[in-house]
């Protein structure tokens, strides 16, 4: 049995392989959710969507946009607490966030954030004596945050509203409690595999190795995670249409998976997949105003921030490739004359007379 199952993976991995495997499923979901998205919004009049962009209240936005802010603020602290994790600690705060900030909205709106936010990562943390490696684990270990804040928020949410995602799962709510229960225990179980063993654990072979934060520095990085999906779901939470009314928990279960349906996607901004989840998700409210509140969050949270992301790294460049060479050549323009002035032959009396 176990000679049958190291053919059948063996076989797996030449004929197919993971990465194929992972592009096979997130063109899946993208087609799904495309479909679903265009029979969802079969007969949506734009008329009645432009009236519900109007009645969202302004101090709603307001406060949501505030709530976007300090998500992406919470975020900056993703690669700041990834490299002082590894040693890195001559990278300053400043540059983290800069990293964070940039390769998470580039990222995440070209798609293959992997790929895309590691190269921008890249860019950045070269300057600071990053190889690629380092840039690695500081990948490693920010989608850790994410992952670690997305299971507990998740599971505390499906333990407590576990109807809220059955809407979305199609599962009975008693098993999506049961799924809950779940990702607090691996939650508590992962914590308590940390503590055990008198080394500190690592992840990694064949010359790449991470060590993973201490159970202490974990709670910390949980509380991170927590922290900026708190901020995100509030945002939406507040756009949201006043009736029928749904509370906050219910809201960022949905939100949450949402989100991770469209991170699996790879899609670019989860365009399609995240809209798609959030309507099939909350049928009870009018798809004219919901379809508002999507179109208001991207705005926030998408569109906005990556505008500001491309500007911030092109200035960034310009500042680099083009200003610094230019001041650089101007200062040993200016300092060649002097230094390599050859003074004038002085004649001589003889000469003069």
């Amino acid at each position: 049995m176990h000679g049958l199952l190291t053919t059948l993976g063996r076989g797996f991995k030449k004929r197919i392989g993971w990465k194929r495997l992972g592009i096979a499923a997130s063109l899946l979901i993208i087609a799904f959710a495309i479909t679903t998205l265009v029979r969802t919004l079969k007969g949506v009049d734009g008329g009645v969507i432009l009236i519900a962009l109007t009645e969202i209240p302004p101090g709603h936005i307001a406060l949501a946009a505030l709530c976007v802010i300090g998500a992406f603020c919470t975020l900056t602290f993703y690669d700041f607490f990834a490299l002082r994790t590894i040693g890195k600690k001559q990278v300053p705060y400043r540059i983290a966030a800069l990293s964070s900030f940039t390769s998470y909205s580039i990222g995440h709106n070209i798609g293959a954030t992997v790929f895309t936010g590691g190269a921008i990562r890249f860019r950045i943390y070269s300057d600071y004596g990053l190889n690629a490696i380092d840039v690695a684990k500081v990948c490693f270990l920010s989608g850790l945050t994410f992952w670690l804040g997305n299971t507990f928020v998740l599971g505390i949410g499906m333990t407590w509203h576990p109807w809220a995602a059955s809407s979305m799962d199609q599962l009975p709510p008693a098993l999506n409690r049961l799924i809950g229960f779940g990702g607090i225990a691996a939650i508590v179980a992962y914590l308590a595999w940390l503590t055990l063993g008198d080394n500190q654990r690592e992840l990694g072979q064949n010359g790449w190795k991470v060590a993973l934060p201490s159970a202490r520095l974990t709670l910390l990085q949980i509380m991170i995670g927590v922290v900026d999906l708190g901020f995100c779901a509030m945002a939406m939470y507040l756009l949201m249409p006043a009736e029928p009314g749904i509370d906050f928990v219910s809201l960022a279960v949905v939100f949450i998976l949402a989100t991770l349906l469209g991170f699996a996607s790879h899609a670019p901004g989860s365009i399609g997949v995240f809209d798609a989840a959030m309507l099939v998700a909350l049928p009870q409210f009018g798809r004219e105003q919901l379809v508002a509140t999507l179109v208001v969050f991207r705005i926030l949270y998408f569109l906005i921030p990556f505008g500001t992301a491309i500007t911030i790294m092109g200035m960034r460049e310009l500042w680099l490739n083009v200003v610094l060479p230019w001041q650089e050549r101007r200062k040993l323009h200016e300092a060649c004359p002097a230094s390599t002035a050859v003074p004038r032959p002085v004649k001589s009396q003889k000469s003069q007379g």
